[in-house]
């Protein structure tokens, strides 16, 4: 069974539906036993869905932008 701290670093990709059939068990077992990480997962998702909720702001002059950080990329690479 994995520990909590294993349940943890995975939950990211358990969540993005990134596992192998082995590993998504391995999870859903410790799921079943332990309720901080069922907890855990619960915030995770509902944290997830938040923030797909929140609208990307559009990016106004995206030509400026560019510019700007192709002259902050070349000066940061002068002596």
């Amino acid at each position: 069974m994995l520990t909590c701290k294993e349940q943890v670093a995975r939950s990211s990709d358990y969540l993005d539906g990134q596992l192998s059939f082995r590993e998504r068990l391995m999870v859903r077992h410790h799921l079943m036993f332990c309720p901080n990480c069922r907890r855990f997962i619960r915030q995770m998702r509902l944290m997830q869905a938040t923030l797909k909720q929140i609208p990307e702001p559009p990016v106004e002059n995206l030509e400026a932008l560019s510019a700007q950080l192709a002259a902050e990329r070349r000066d940061a690479g002068k002596p």
